[in-house]
């Protein structure tokens, strides 16, 4: 049976919540796949946690998106009942898992901008957001933490481990720029104290990449063209795989509970 896709309703404040929330959503899916996977027990437990983490924040922000929406949709319907064009994550984190170096840059290319976002949002004007904020920014400093460890580790490692990790540096950084993008439905929460501008960010971001990379004897790329295409619903081919297998169940028995 076909299960039709929900409706939203776009306003900038659910469209802003939405945004952040499949950004969790997505990226700790991408994690949970490499539950029993792992090089290690230790790291399988790692990443299945930092997952959960993620998946907690996302359901916190669906939740908060719901209500400010106001309609009969819910975390569950936001997750599982919309196409892959009204998902408005990062590109970045959607893209696949690939090597362990590869998931590990992701993480850290990610984290390090949550850690400095949710330290900024716990400043909203919106007490919602500022409270998930104050929530997640303790969380992502761990992600950051962790993720940080391993690039340095590996970077600083054999030939194999730093050649690995110096490839998907190069091969995920045009992926970063989007974190820092802005349109005009954004810019209005910024300038309503709500949302944080991200551009203030970057400099401390780059400053935190530069800071392991270079302990780790790696290297950030020159170039500065970078993808665009996540928050406005313009998905690379992954997203759509990602999906099949996040929403088959919902889809095949529509409403199930447990």
């Amino acid at each position: 049976m076909a299960v039709a896709n929900i409706q939203v309703s776009e306003t900038p404040l659910v469209l802003y919540t939405l945004r952040r929330a499949d950004d969790a959503l997505i990226l700790g899916h991408r994690l949970s796949e490499w539950c029993g996977h792992a090089p290690m027990l230790e790291e399988d437990m790692a990443l299945s946690n930092i997952a959960l983490d993620l998946i907690g924040q996302a359901r916190e922000l669906y939740s908060y998106a719901a209500k400010v929406e106001g309609k009969d949709n819910d975390e569950d319907k936001f997750a599982y009942l919309r196409d892959v064009r009204q998902y408005r994550n990062l590109l970045l984190v959607e893209q696949p898992n690939g090597d362990f170096a590869q998931t590990l840059v992701r993480q850290f290319f990610y984290s390090a901008f949550a850690d400095l976002y949710w330290r900024a949002m716990m400043s909203s004007r919106d007490t919602t957001l500022a409270a998930i904020a104050a929530k997640s920014e303790k969380e992502s400093a761990y992600h950051l933490r962790h993720a940080s460890e391993w690039i340095i580790r590996l970077g600083d490692g054999t030939d194999e481990s730093h050649a690995r990790v110096q490839g998907a540096i190069d091969h995920l950084w045009a992926f970063t720029g989007e974190m820092f993008a802005v349109d005009d439905s954004e810019r209005a929460l910024i300038q309503a104290g709500i949302a944080v501008d991200p551009a203030n960010l970057r400099g401390r971001w780059l400053t935190t990449l530069s800071d392991v990379v270079s302990e780790a004897t790696l290297a950030l790329p020159r170039n500065d063209w970078m993808q665009q295409g996540g928050r406005s619903g313009r998905h690379s081919e992954h997203l759509g795989h990602l999906l099949s297998e996040l929403q088959s169940m919902q889809r095949t028995f529509p409403g199930l509970t447990w």
